[in-house]
C-alpha cells in the first residue's frame, strides 16, 4: 500500500511539473508575440537576427518585400516587340497567343534598333495557365518580354487573367488583313501565269557542243 501511494504522488508531481512547464512556455511566447516584428527585406544583413515577435502582415495594407528579379506576372513592351513568335513556340503550357500580320514596309524600329515588319493583331498572355518558368523571356531577342515583381494579380473571374498587349483596334486590324490578303492574291496570281510556248523564231539556242561519253569495251579495262 505505501508503494502504491508513493507511485500516485510521483505521478501527480510529474503531471504538475509538466503542466507548469507548458504554461511557462506559453506565457513566454505570449509575451514575445505581443511585440510585432518589423516587416523587412530578406536581403538585409540583420534579417535573421530578429527571430522573435509576431509576423502577421495586414495585407493588402502591408506586404513583404519581394526580390527585384522575382518571376511573377509577365509584361510585354509592345513597342519593342518584333512579333517573332519565339515566346509562343517555346511556352510549355501555350499561354501566349500571337496573331501576326505582314507588312510590305518597315513599320518602326525598336529601342535597340531592330526593324519591325510585322503587326501584332493579337498578343495575349493567359496568366492563369502560366507556370512561371521564364523561358519566354530567355528567347526574346529584343528583351521586351519580362517577368515583373507584381505577384498580387488575382481575379474573381478567370477570364480577367488574360492580358491583351496589342495596340491595334478592330478597324485597323481589318484594314491590315485586307491588304495582306490582297498582296497574297497578287502573289498567287503571279505564280499561276502559264509560260508561253516558244514561237518558231524564238526557240532557245542549242549548245554548240554536247559531249558524249562511250563505255569502254570490257577487255580494254585496266586496273
Amino acid at each position: 500500500m505505501p508503494s502504491a501511494t508513493f507511485s500516485a504522488i510521483r505521478q501527480v508531481y510529474s503531471t504538475t511539473v509538466s503542466v507548469l512547464t507548458g504554461l511557462r512556455l506559453t506565457l513566454r511566447h505570449l509575451s514575445k508575440g505581443s511585440r510585432k516584428r518589423k516587416v523587412t527585406d530578406i536581403r538585409k544583413a540583420d534579417y535573421f537576427e530578429e527571430s522573435t515577435g509576431a509576423m502577421t502582415v495586414e495585407y493588402p495594407y502591408e506586404s513583404i518585400p519581394v526580390p527585384d528579379h522575382g518571376r511573377y506576372r509577365l509584361h510585354n513592351e509592345i513597342e519593342d516587340c518584333i512579333v517573332c513568335d519565339k515566346c509562343a513556340k517555346i511556352c510549355p503550357v501555350d499561354c501566349i497567343d500571337i496573331e501576326p500580320i505582314k507588312s510590305d514596309v518597315e513599320i518602326r524600329k525598336t529601342s535597340d534598333g531592330s526593324p519591325v515588319r510585322l503587326y501584332a493583331a493579337r498578343f495575349d498572355i493567359d496568366m492563369a495557365k502560366c507556370c512561371f518558368c521564364g523561358l519566354c523571356t530567355t528567347v526574346c531577342p529584343t528583351e521586351c518580354l519580362t517577368m515583373t515583381p507584381s505577384f498580387d494579380f488575382s481575379e474573381l473571374d478567370v477570364r480577367q487573367m488574360v492580358y491583351e498587349y496589342s495596340d491595334l483596334d478592330e478597324a485597323k486590324i481589318a484594314t491590315l488583313k485586307a491588304k495582306e490578303a490582297e498582296r497574297e492574291a497578287l502573289r498567287q496570281s503571279a505564280r499561276q501565269v502559264p509560260t508561253q510556248a516558244p514561237t518558231p523564231g524564238n526557240e532557245p539556242a542549242k549548245p554548240a557542243f554536247k559531249p558524249v561519253f562511250k563505255p569502254k569495251p570490257p577487255g580494254n579495262s585496266t586496273f
